[in-house]
């Protein structure tokens, strides 16, 4: 039985025209031709045809759809090998917006909905972090977020009062607060550095997220990327990056604390042998020995760039008098006893 293309397009549910430019690009050549020139398709034609939709709702190209059906050796394997890929192509897109979405759903049970935003806006926000992430690797960053959230607002509010004021992001009070600013993206990552220096990537090349769910906004970024590509400059020039990887967080109050007491005692012109002194100098010993991982070796090394260098002095979280009185007073002290 030979079909007419009109009859062809009405089962096939494509239009005429369509089966039209494929004659005229070579891809379903009509078998015969009617005495008053229309195109005529046989059984063979059908079943071609079959196997161009097959493979055009897999997505392929109509070049490439040409070559693997005029292949009649390979057509078969390579026909459900393409399938295949595609199927497994869309199961893992559909698990990557599962996933995806099931992070935003977990956020509204916990109370915690996109606020504003409404949800187009959540899912691109979502699609951009997808470009740089797995769903496994935002729900670590999103699980992690509880563990900074308090502090990390207050830090924003301390670095754009130092921009309101013009400072420097080379200067000792910006320098302080990088220090902080890495310290807390390090805990919030879990010391993942891969995982920070994408995270940097991202919000370098995608202005969309700036200022969202508690990211600083444009202007904030970019003054403290150079604060912070400073610091990270000279922290290379003396640290491997297997060194670095050994860096763990001490929150922020407890450094306060010895360096208030380190005050107290100095504004009292206590030596440094004195048990009072050595006792928090130990306390500061123990700061830094959780600071680098338990490693004595690195520790050492910290302590002797904090003498040397005076940009990691300045960043110190004590006071340069108190951290050169403290650090005078652990001579002798054994870092494994802290």
């Amino acid at each position: 039985m030979l079909l007419k293309v009109g009859e062809l397009a009405r089962q096939s549910g494509l239009t005429v025209r369509t089966l039209h430019h494929y004659d005229e690009i070579g891809l379903l050549k009509p078998s015969g031709r009617s005495d008053s020139r229309y195109r005529l398709y046989d059984a063979g034609d059908i079943a071609r045809l079959h196997g161009i939709q097959a493979l055009r709702q897999l997505g392929l190209p109509l070049a490439d759809i040409a070559k693997l059906l005029d292949d009649e050796r390979a057509a078969p394997a390579m026909i459900l090998q393409q399938q295949i890929a595609a199927l497994e192509e869309q199961i893992r897109q559909a698990a990557e917006l599962r996933d995806r979405l099931a992070l935003i759903r977990e956020g509204v049970e916990k109370g915690q909905p996109p606020g504003s935003e409404d949800w187009l806006q959540a899912l691109s926000l979502m699609a951009t972090y997808g470009k740089y992430f797995s769903t496994a690797e935002l729900r670590q960053i999103f699980d992690g977020w509880h563990k900074i959230e308090d502090d990390w607002p207050k830090l924003l509010a301390e670095v754009r009062a130092v921009m309101d004021r013009g400072a420097d992001p080379q200067s000792p009070e910006v320098q302080k607060l990088a220090r902080r600013w890495m310290a807390l993206v390090h805990h919030w990552m879990d010391g993942d550095m891969a995982l920070m220096q994408r995270w940097g990537e991202m919000y370098t090349r995608e202005p969309s997220a700036h200022g969202r769910r508690g990211g600083p906004p444009t202007d904030m970024m970019h003054f403290m990327q150079r604060a912070n590509e400073y610091r990270f400059d000279l922290l290379k020039r003396h640290f491997t990056m297997e060194e670095l990887s050994k860096i763990r967080f001490v929150p922020e109050a407890e450094w306060q604390a010895v360096n208030d007491a380190g005050a107290r005692l100095l504004a009292q012109r206590l030596g440094t042998q004195d048990e009072r002194v050595r006792a928090v100098a130990k306390q500061y010993q123990g700061l830094l020995m959780r600071l680098v991982g338990g490693d004595p070796a690195l520790l050492r090394k910290m302590v002797g760039l904090g003498n040397n260098e005076p940009l990691l002095r300045s960043g110190s979280p004590l006071d340069p008098e108190v951290r050169g009185f403290l650090v005078a007073a652990m001579e002798g002290l054994d870092p494994h006893a802290t």
